[in-house]
């Protein structure tokens, strides 16, 4: 297997198939997160509206990105569009719902209090809701990065022409499986270096929270 992963490494094809995947993965869930989590704030700050729109959300979290696929190829059809697409979807849920729960759960003490202090909606949320959200929507944020990469892999073993799930179906078609492992290899490496970008993003916005 690492012999084949050098071998695809060195002839540019683990380079080609890996960019393609990034690409989508990292655009899809740049944009999940860019549209989920001032949404979640919006609705979480809202309490009725988070209430009315709970049952529908619940719906749509639970319904798999992966049963959509063929929807998402008929109304978009086979190129990038539907398979960024499909990884907004997926990503935006976990986003979403985690960043409505965290707005939810803020201590209601503390809201009190900076509404108090005459604090401003926006000032509110910078000093109070958003520092005390920050675990909470990271948790969604991370659940996001992990789908990003496995329904676009899923994605790209259905239809697509480069990336990582299109090098494994190909490679397992045609029996080469020490490529087909390398692909899994490099997908795996793929999801921890991301997931770990993703804590260490959260570390440095949660400083305040470690005692001085």
């Amino acid at each position: 297997m690492a012999r084949a992963w050098w071998e695809l490494l060195g002839d540019g094809q683990l380079a080609e198939h890996t960019q393609a995947s990034l690409v989508r993965s990292f655009g899809g869930f740049a944009i999940a997160v860019a549209v989920a989590v001032p949404l979640g704030l919006l609705i979480g700050w809202y309490r009725p509206v988070a209430v009315l729109l709970g049952p529908l959300l619940e719906v749509f979290r639970n319904t798999a990105a992966l049963a959509l696929l063929p929807v998402f190829v008929l109304l978009l059809g086979i190129g990038e569009t539907s398979k960024v697409s499909i990884v907004v979807y997926a990503c935006v849920w976990p986003i979403l719902l985690n960043t409505i729960s965290a707005v939810g759960n803020a201590d209601p003490t503390l809201v009190k209090l900076a509404r108090s202090m005459d604090l401003s909606t926006p000032r509110l949320f910078q000093k109070v809701i958003l520092p005390a959200s920050v675990p909470a929507i990271f948790t969604g944020i991370r659940l996001a990065g992990a789908v990003s990469i496995l329904v676009l892999v899923a994605a790209e073993m259905i239809g697509a022409k480069a990336g990582l799930g299109y090098l494994i179906n190909a490679s397992q078609f045609n029996f080469a499986i020490p490529q087909m492992y390398a692909g899994i290899v490099t997908i795996s490496a793929i999801g921890v270096a991301f997931n770990q970008l993703l804590v260490t993003i959260e570390r440095r916005l949660s400083l305040w929270r470690v005692p001085a």
